[in-house]
C-alpha cells in the first residue's frame, strides 16, 4: 500500500503587520485676495471649526504664509484640499479671482516644526 503525505505548509513568520494609514496635512496657503472673514467662514463650513479655532488658523496663514487645517488619511485630505480649491472667490473683495490655494503633504513633513496640533485631526 502506498502512503500519501501532504507537504508541510512553510511558515513565513508571525502574522503580517497591519500598518496604520499614512497621515497627511491639508495646508492652506496665504492669499492677498481673501479677507479674514472669508477664510474663517470657509474653515467653519469645510472643517466644522468654531470661530475661535478658525480665526487662529486664518491668523497663522496671514502671519506665516501657511497653516495646517487638518491632519487625516490621504483620501480625506485630498477631498478637503479639493473643497478649499472649489470654495469660490471672496465676494467682499473685487480683486478676488477665485478660491484660496491648498496643498496636501505627509504629516511628518508639516514644515512648521510641529506635530500639526494647530489644525483639526481626524
Amino acid at each position: 500500500m502506498t502512503e500519501t503525505r501532504a507537504k508541510p505548509t512553510p511558515r513565513t513568520g508571525d502574522k503580517p503587520e497591519t500598518r496604520q494609514p499614512w497621515l497627511w496635512n491639508v495646508v492652506l496657503l496665504d492669499s492677498d485676495e481673501h479677507t479674514y472673514d472669508y477664510v474663517i467662514r470657509m474653515l467653519q463650513q469645510l472643517f466644522a471649526l468654531d470661530a475661535e479655532k478658525a480665526f487662529l488658523i486664518a491668523d497663522r496663514v496671514n502671519n506665516d504664509g501657511r497653516a495646517v487645517c487638518i491632519t487625516t488619511h490621504k483620501e480625506h485630505a485630498e477631498l478637503k484640499r479639493d473643497q478649499i480649491l472649489a470654495f469660490g472667490r471672496d465676494p467682499m473683495l473685487a480683486a478676488s479671482r477665485g478660491s484660496m490655494f491648498a496643498v496636501i503633504e505627509p504629516a511628518e513633513f508639516d514644515g512648521e516644526g510641529s506635530n500639526a496640533s494647530d489644525g483639526a485631526r481626524t
